[in-house]
């Protein structure tokens, strides 16, 4: 049965819930996001990279402005991620140009848009091509045990949250799962492209929360079962767990490797699971038969993704009647996943 509303709030907690409430994104100013590349543009190339801020406006309604302006198809622009509208946002964007056209960005600036800088780079940006993001998150109306709070915080900087997908990736009041639902049903007309890519990802993220929030009950988000498939920090390297290994319990506990999950889809050259964790994810997507074999069908490749994410950098203020945190994630990682462990949050729609 799908969620009516968050299908992120029946989640269970790993760190024994939240010591606190507050509002959250009360203000864009308060949900503040830079993404960190990793890397340079080459300052040449067919490529105009534009660093942007935004403010209460859709990366993809970004982009399709920035097409317009440039006078060029939406293919042409390149992003790294989608990024909260609800925030104060930087990232970067890629425009395919003939040599010698530069439009003038700064028609782009209004309330919602500011333009940062403006070079040239060689080639596309592409989707997950960051390191990751940056995050400063402020809680207002703040109440509860601060005293737990502070070592909830310390259990986070030490061992990581459960990486679970945010109520972001689902749409407003889940409508992106109702869509998928539809259409990996072979309901109704099938939706263009893009959007049909947005359902298929949503629907897969759902089963990915599904599998971490039994192995999450279950005690064993963080340490490895028979037959893991474990990734290790910082790539996507991954192998099998061998429980012959004496030291993998030890890497996992230095945050160096980390089981994973599985975003379902046709067989390709990602691992499967096997034995117990093959057990454990066959038995909570049984009742989900029919959405795994859709996605098959549809051509979507299986992957796996962490269970868990590190906080690193991970920083607190305490304010009179509010609280204010500073930390990166990797790359595909939500705040709302950190901030869910310590806050129960009350936040615009």
């Amino acid at each position: 049965m799908l969620p009516v509303d968050d299908p992120t709030r029946g989640l269970p907690f790993a760190l024994g819930g939240p010591a606190l409430s507050g509002l959250l994104r009360s203000r864009p100013e308060d949900f503040l996001v830079e993404e960190d590349l990793g890397w340079q543009p080459s300052g040449a190339g067919e490529h105009a990279f534009l660093t942007l801020r935004k403010r209460g406006l859709n990366t993809t309604d970004l982009a399709r402005r920035i097409a317009r302006l440039a006078a060029v198809p939406a293919l042409a622009v390149g992003f790294a991620g989608l990024k909260d509208r609800h925030a104060l946002t930087t990232q970067s964007f890629t425009v395919q140009l003939p040599a010698g056209v530069m439009p003038d960005w700064t028609q782009l600036e209004d309330g919602s848009v500011e333009v940062l800088a403006v070079t040239r780079h060689a080639r596309k940006l592409r989707r997950g091509a960051l390191t990751g993001n940056r995050f400063q998150l402020c809680v207002r109306g703040l109440a509860g045990d601060r005293l737990r709070a502070a070592e909830t915080l310390d259990r986070i900087a030490r061992h990581g949250v459960p990486n679970a997908f945010g109520s972001q990736r689902f749409g407003r009041a889940g409508g992106n799962l109702e869509a998928a639902a539809a259409l990996l049903a072979g309901r109704g007309r099938r939706p263009p492209r893009e959007q049909q890519g947005l359902y298929l990802s949503a629907a897969r993220s759902w089963l990915f929360n599904l599998v971490l929030a039994e192995r999450v009950r279950s005690g064993c988000w963080d340490t490895a079962l028979d037959g893991d498939v474990l990734m290790l920090e910082g790539s996507h390297s991954q192998f099998h767990h061998d429980a012959g290994d004496a030291g993998i319990a030890t890497r996992l506990a230095a945050l160096d490797l980390h089981p994973t999950g599985p975003l379902p889809g046709r067989v390709g050259r990602a691992l499967a699971a096997r034995s117990a964790s093959a057990e454990l994810e066959a038995a909570v997507l049984l009742p989900w038969t029919h959405w795994v074999e859709g996605l098959a069908r549809l051509g979507v490749d299986a992957e796996r993704r962490a269970l868990r994410v590190v906080v690193r950098d991970l920083h607190w203020t305490w304010g009179e009647a509010d609280l204010t945190l500073a930390f990166s994630l990797t790359g595909g990682s939500y705040a709302t996943a950190v901030l869910r462990e310590l806050v129960d949050t009350d936040a615009p729609d």
